[in-house]
């Protein structure tokens, strides 16, 4: 398979097929593609089989917000084209998540290749959720393949070593490697939390592992647009 993302910062990912390949996707992601593609829908993708999986699959769905069903869309009768639109202003990234699992926010799931699981992630510390902005449900990717993740904004990675840490406001958490753990830090002092406009926590990811954050998280954007709505609304 050959893929290119185009367009940032409403970008397209476009994947080009040989015959007999497969991609996965969220329901309704698909925005065009050649006759030659078949779909096939399929109730949740990887993650078990028997009454257990499919439990599993729809508390999944229940949590995160993603549809219960995924699409399989393949190649027949020679190759073909298919391409995906972001749902949000920003980017699209791709992860190979053979050597290492990924924990990346709940809506960032957009396309996979075959063989790559999707399954909740809960925070061991419930603070780190509750209060670090990045929710205590996430999405884990393992397996064997590719998974495409929407990114809000721009995206900067940063390979921390083992005991290395970064602080992080709200929201601006998209992804980080399954090696990477994760807490909260309450601002130091009442004033700067007060006056800063930082709020009262930060979330720290420590490695060793990758970590990816975005530039204008979903929740940035809208307090931004908001007096503008507010004014347009008077």
């Amino acid at each position: 398979m050959q893929y290119q993302v185009k367009n940032a910062p409403l970008p397209v990912l476009i994947c080009k097929l040989n015959p007999g390949e497969s991609i996965e996707c969220q329901k309704g992601a698909m925005a065009w593609m050649t006759p030659t593609m078949e779909m096939k829908t399929n109730f949740g993708g990887n993650g078990g089989s028997g009454v257990l999986g499919a439990l599993g699959k729809v508390a999944r769905s229940a949590v995160t917000g993603e549809s219960i069903f995924r699409n399989t869309y393949t190649a027949q009768g020679g190759s073909g084209e298919i391409a995906f639109a972001s749902s949000f202003p920003g980017d699209i990234m791709c992860v190979d998540v053979s050597a290492t699992p990924i924990v990346a926010q709940k809506s960032a799931y957009l396309v996979s290749t075959p063989g790559v699981s999707m399954d909740i992630f809960f925070q061991k510390k419930l603070g780190a959720g509750f209060f670090g902005g990045e929710g205590f449900i996430m999405q884990r990717f393992s397996g064997a393949g590719i998974v495409f993740i929407e990114i809000d904004g721009c995206v900067c990675e940063y390979s921390l070593a083992a005991g290395q840490s970064m602080l992080i406001d709200t929201g601006y958490l998209a992804a980080m490697d399954a090696t990477c753990s994760m807490d909260i830090e309450t601002v130091r002092d009442v004033g700067n939390a007060i006056f800063g406009g930082e709020g009262l926590f930060n979330t720290r990811v420590t490695g060793p592992g990758r970590i990816w954050l975005q530039t204008m998280p979903a929740i940035a954007l809208a307090n931004a647009l908001s007096p503008f709505i507010i004014r347009a609304s008077n």
